[in-house]
């Protein structure tokens, strides 16, 4: 695994925000492009975050952009069908040609050795980490933090 992964998410509840704090939480780099105004479910996105504003604030551009500036993107979730935002994740990275992979908790197998595989095979150094907010799946920011902690730090 590179030491110098860097987590790049739009800052929105749920997937997105499991992703930053446990960046934070262990010193990787973190950033990401944030819709105007910092624009979340939960109100305006907390500074701490280290995100730049898109000049719009439409989160479809946000989404875009995190798609467009890393090396690939996982996307999580805990339900197997991915919808408005994620699906539109997956849309763009085939666009971008960049590389992606959908965790689903309920049917990926080993979701740790799926992201490491995946980082090691895409060469990886900036990834971009996806997935609902947490109003429409609440137990996918556990299921990142989790991930992400036995697969960087075992």
């Amino acid at each position: 695994m590179s030491n110098n992964l860097k987590i790049v998410s739009g800052g929105q509840t749920g997937a997105d925000r499991a992703a930053l704090d446990w960046a934070i939480a262990h010193k990787v780099p973190h950033g990401g492009w944030c819709p105007q105004g910092r624009k979340a479910e939960d109100g305006v996105i907390h500074i701490c975050y280290n995100l730049t504003e898109t000049p719009y604030t439409e989160y479809s551009q946000r989404t875009e952009w995190n798609v467009r500036d890393s090396d690939g993107t996982i996307i999580f979730s805990i339900t197997e069908k991915l919808f408005t935002g994620t699906l539109l994740t997956a849309q763009l990275a085939q666009k971008y040609h960049k590389p992606y992979m959908h965790i689903c908790q309920k049917f990926t197998l080993n979701p740790v050795s799926e992201l490491l595989l995946f980082i090691s095979n895409y060469k990886i150094v900036t990834l971009n980490i996806a997935g609902p907010r947490a109003s429409d799946e609440p137990e996918v920011y556990q299921f990142v933090k989790s991930t992400l902690e036995k697969a960087i730090f075992p």
